[in-house]
């Protein structure tokens, strides 16, 4: 079954017309596929922050080249759409209607220099900020008994799931007496914890 992508790029001859092209004539150009002989008759790009360069394979590594090729690899899906967004401004910066876009370039970096991936993934770390910290936002207010069982755990109130529970595992190892040769004296303390930490679950804080 042939490809839809790379198998059907092939390698057009020099021309006289334009710029002289210094690439290989295809006979003499083997396929970059590790051991193979073949002639390298399909071109394939390199992937993402190597525009311009390419792979040259036989039609049956550039197959199979396609089924793997993912130009987004090593990137995670808030990244992968932040990327994908600021390609359609081409990695530009953009502005909201009103604002002097040369005053807001004055101290910024060009944007030529500034590394898509780099600012696809600050960009998500951003969106990832700002909706935690509009959850935070949102939360009620803390009853009394509830901030105190946080502050029992040593917690920030702002505390949550995971990090209750890793919490509460760590100070139970720390304080129970099979941890201290016996001693029980950080029973009280344990069970201060235990019932903390029961509130805190009962509540779905964790």
């Amino acid at each position: 079954m042939s490809s839809d992508i790379f198998d059907r790029i092939r390698i057009s001859p020099n021309r006289a017309r334009g710029r002289a092209r210094v690439e290989e004539p295809v006979s003499e150009r083997p396929c970059d596929w590790e051991g193979c002989e073949n002639a390298g008759t399909h071109k394939a790009p390199m992937g993402r922050n190597r525009d311009g360069q390419y792979y040259y394979f036989c039609l049956d590594h550039v197959r199979q080249y396609n089924k793997s090729y993912n130009y987004f690899s090593g990137m995670d899906d808030d990244e992968t759409r932040a990327y994908q967004r600021d390609a359609l401004t081409g990695h530009r910066p953009t502005w909201k209607m009103g604002v002097n876009a040369k005053a807001a370039t004055e101290d910024a970096t060009a944007w030529s220099d500034i590394d898509p991936r780099a600012a696809a993934r600050a960009r998500a770390q951003a969106r990832r900020a700002a909706g935690e910290a509009a959850r935070r936002a949102r939360a009620p207010k803390l009853k009394q008994l509830e901030a105190r069982a946080f502050d029992t755990l040593g917690l920030a109130h702002t505390a949550r799931g995971a990090e209750i529970k890793a919490r509460y595992k760590a100070l139970v190892k720390r304080h129970h007496p099979d941890a201290n040769g016996g001693d029980r004296s950080s029973e009280d303390r344990l069970r201060e914890i235990i019932q903390a930490y029961t509130l805190l679950k009962k509540a779905e804080f964790c």
